[in-house]
């Protein structure tokens, strides 16, 4: 216990104040009550929202309000990792990595269409950003956005494990997408089951979710696309309740009335386990 208020004590308390400051239920029934934007404002001053729409000039714009909450965040998000020591601090990295898959995937998408790598940076997600992520300025083409990645970023296992630079292609997009998904899951799957204890208890119930909700979209969405099953299998994460045999069933599924049948099983026997 003393080794945990060392490492972990003022994280734990900043923690508990951040969730102290989050809205209420009260605060949501006076929130669907306003009429305008600038009524929300006014309602925001009296939570621990106030301050970060407090210079925003009038008109407001929902855009700007979806801008100013996710700076809120990450600025909170980093504050954190800055002060966490291991295994928190590797803890944290793996929540951005799902931002960082985003952010490069979108990288590579538009580099591929020709757009200028500097433009695209400016679409990118705070969160999923990285020291190394300024090197990717000189990339031009997707060959040399590939070495750049596979050198330079926190995700370079990923890539040099399941993705080749002949991948860089548009109709690969969201293979490469998922494939890079499949390892992070599975790889902080496996990194929360090490630590043991709540963390694992409560993550890889998470983590699982995750993963199988990313098999059920994988399978849909390969309806009607050249994928065929056992290309499709190869995406499914494993770290989920449906592995193996729940995979196995979905990797089979021709039509979306399979899917339903094969999810209505699980959620069942879902159901079961937890009643125990």
């Amino acid at each position: 216990m003393l080794n945990f208020n060392t490492d972990n004590g003022y994280l734990e308390g900043l923690a508990r104040g951040i969730k102290a400051g989050l809205l209420k239920q009260g605060d949501y029934h006076v929130l669907v009550q306003c009429e305008t934007l600038e009524d929300l404002k006014l309602h925001l001053q009296d939570t621990d929202y106030g301050e970060f729409l407090a210079n925003e000039p009038s008109p407001l714009t929902v855009g700007t309000i979806e801008e100013k909450i996710r700076e809120k965040f990450v600025r909170e998000f980093l504050h954190l990792r800055n002060q966490a020591v291991e295994p928190l601090s590797t803890f944290l990295d793996y929540i951005t990595y799902s931002y960082m898959i985003d952010n490069i995937v979108l990288l590579i998408t538009g580099t591929l269409h020709g757009r200028p790598i500097a433009e695209l940076m400016t679409k990118c997600h705070p969160l999923g950003t990285f020291l190394e992520m300024e090197t990717l300025n000189i990339a031009s083409n997707p060959a040399e956005l590939y070495n750049a990645v596979l050198v330079d970023t926190p995700l370079a296992p990923y890539f040099i494990d399941c993705i080749s630079e002949q991948d860089l292609n548009e109709l690969n997009i969201e293979i490469i997408r998922n494939t890079l998904y499949k390892a992070y899951l599975e790889d902080f799957y496996e990194f929360c089951k090490k630590l043991g204890g709540k963390t694992a208890e409560v993550m890889c119930e998470i983590l699982a979710f995750e993963a199988d909700r990313r098999a059920f979209i994988i399978t849909i969405n390969s309806f009607g696309t050249e994928l065929s099953n056992e290309d499709r299998s190869k995406l499914y994460p494993t770290c989920g309740k449906l592995y193996p045999e729940g995979l196995s069933a979905l990797s089979k599924a021709n039509d979306f009335e399979q899917v339903k049948a094969i999810a209505a099983y699980y959620c069942h026997l879902s159901n079961q386990i937890y009643s125990i």
